[in-house]
């Protein structure tokens, strides 16, 4: 009595999930499907992001000792959300599809707070869309006066981040 090991049982050949593998690899591909005969192989690679760090901009250590006359201004702005979005100033708004994020890494300060000054170009918050962090800059100098979304929340094309006056 001979027995073939393994032939009929396992119709999966290691060597060519391997060598898809290898394809991969060498490729740059995240994930490879083969369909032979009524056989279908499908490997794929899990990718982790790389946390992304962005340096946060020069204009930014310049603005924050500009901020001690904010706090006179803070009041004013803490009164705004209780009758909901003014919006009486510049708004910001999203240039794309994508989750927003308020500072350059976890357990960073955020790049703006209500009642700072900001300059022409500083970045405001950063939009990821397809793995790209993009910064949103500032359209012109003033003081943020709303912002209008929170950290790690899905935003639409068009829709309101900040308003500056």
């Amino acid at each position: 009595m001979a027995s073939s090991p393994k032939a009929p049982a396992d119709p999966i050949d290691a060597r060519l999930v391997r060598k898809l593998a290898d394809i991969l690899t060498d490729t740059g591909l995240s994930e490879i499907e083969v369909e032979h005969g009524g056989l279908k192989i499908r490997v794929a690679k899990t990718l982790t992001a790389a946390p992304v760090h962005v340096a946060a901009p020069a204009p930014m250590a310049i603005a924050a000792p500009a901020a001690a006359p904010a706090p006179a201004a803070a009041p004013a702005a803490a009164e705004a959300p209780a009758g909901g979005p003014t919006r009486a100033g510049e708004v910001v708004k999203s240039p794309m599809v994508g989750t927003v994020y308020l500072q350059p890494q976890p357990g960073a300060d955020a790049f703006v707070k209500v009642g700072d000054t900001v300059t022409a170009g500083q970045t405001l918050m950063i939009v990821e869309a397809m793995k790209t962090m993009n910064p949103i800059p500032a359209p012109k100098g003033g003081r943020v006066v709303e912002i209008l979304v929170g950290d790690a929340q899905p935003v639409e094309f068009g829709e309101p981040l900040v308003v500056i006056e």
